[in-house]
């Protein structure tokens, strides 16, 4: 939704547009308790329970800090476990292990 720019008359208002983001770029990975955080660069964090993904579960809390950015930004990749993710996938809410 637009909103007028403050101070401008009805007649001559002017809009902005919210930000609405078009790509989804990995900037950086963490670990809280359970869950996963990826922060994108457009400033979103990602959050998910890292029991959707066996082989980070059960990682040692080194082995989870050992990730590599790739494609840019479009995919998580742990080489030590062979865990690899796609930042999509995160988005969608992908629980490959239910289905």
């Amino acid at each position: 939704m637009s909103t007028p720019v403050e101070g401008q008359s009805k007649s001559r208002m002017k809009f902005r547009r919210a930000y609405w983001p078009t790509t989804a770029l990995a900037k950086s990975v963490r670990f809280k308790d359970e869950m996963m955080e990826v922060q994108l660069t457009d400033g979103r964090i990602i959050s998910v329970p890292i029991i959707w993904f066996p082989l980070l579960h059960e990682a040692t809390a080194e082995q989870r800090e050992h990730y590599e950015i790739g494609g840019g930004g479009v995919s998580l990749h742990w080489p030590e476990i062979d865990e690899d993710l796609s930042i999509a996938g995160l988005l969608a809410g992908a629980d490959l292990q239910s289905s």
